[in-house]
């Protein structure tokens, strides 16, 4: 961005905090990336706020239970909100799966925004099978598109083509929260 501060930088009034949502292999935190950089803001992957026992369960083919994400997303919210008090807008890539999830995550901050990757199952299948190395198993995503719960008409979010390079994702992210 040229011109100064991205609007919601620190010190800039008010904080806008976009949550890149989506199942695992969608492209989160790729596209939560290309936004932070390109708005200035920093970025947090929300699966390093995992606790050990709930990455143990997925590398282990196990999904998560609605007990297991409460305090995950709990801690989410808590990040947020923190930087919100010190005038900090943020991005984070981070599944919020489900409206009553995404509650706890608007239940944070005063401005969440939703970005959320969607498309073809079995594009976002491949995609996973060709990530060897991250915790989170192919075998879970069947899981994750049963517990996926669209954006309701009322939740301030997009719905943005998957099958898209992450650049023009990127880019129809940020022109659609220049709108906002």
């Amino acid at each position: 961005m040229t011109g100064g501060a991205a609007p919601g930088a620190r010190g800039h009034g008010r904080t806008r905090h976009i949550v890149v949502m989506g199942v695992s292999g969608s492209g989160k935190s790729t596209v939560a990336e290309g936004i932070s950089t390109a708005m200035g803001l920093p970025f947090a992957e929300a699966d390093r706020f995992h606790p050990e026992a709930n990455i143990a369960k997925m590398s282990a083919g196990i999904p998560l239970t609605d007990a297991d994400r409460w305090p995950w997303l709990s801690d989410l919210a808590a990040w947020m909100a923190t930087q919100a008090r010190e005038g900090q807008s943020t991005v984070m890539a981070c599944s919020a799966l489900r409206r009553a999830y995404r509650d706890v995550l608007r239940s944070g901050p005063p401005e969440v925004q939703f970005v959320h990757l969607d498309g073809p199952v079995e594009l976002i299948a491949a995609r996973m099978s060709a990530r060897p190395d991250h915790f989170m198993p192919a075998s879970l995503l069947a899981s994750q598109v049963r517990t996926l719960e669209p954006l309701g008409a009322d939740e301030d979010g997009v719905v943005l083509d998957l099958r898209h390079d992450p650049q023009t994702l990127v880019e129809q992210a940020v022109e659609w929260l220049a709108h906002r």
